[in-house]
């Protein structure tokens, strides 16, 4: 079992930017693909970006070009930096794993979860 730790969050103007981090420990063998979700109040929860590790990557429409995830499997930690934040990304980012390569953003197929960390823009 592998845990994961957000950090980064806060809250920023629109135009500004953010960098995300999330820790891996635990069996980290166990993750092979990794990804960004976020969930706005009263929203579903939606994935925005994943890496797996070939360093592919999946982005959602809605941040992509603004929104870089990355990762350092030798220090085991995800990034996400985001750049041009509007109002609408407000939301909970969390960092998932999936132990196997995963070309997806469906939040039904990742199997850990960190606890989260708030993203505000302000307009």
């Amino acid at each position: 079992q592998i845990q994961l730790m957000e950090s980064g969050g806060g809250s920023v103007q629109a135009g500004g930017t953010l960098k995300l981090s999330c820790a891996v420990s635990g069996y980290t063998r166990s993750y092979i693909t990794m990804g960004w979700f976020r969930q706005a109040p009263g929203q579903e929860r939606e994935g925005i970006a994943i890496i797996d590790s070939d360093a592919n990557t999946l982005y959602a429409e809605s941040v992509k070009g603004r929104f870089t995830i990355s990762r350092d499997n030798a220090n085991n930690t995800l990034s996400l930096q985001m750049n041009t934040l509007k109002p609408e990304d407000t939301a909970m980012y969390y960092c998932a794993a999936h132990p196997r390569l995963l070309f997806s953003l469906l939040v039904s197929d990742f199997d850990y979860w960190g606890q989260g960390t708030q993203v505000t823009v302000s307009s």
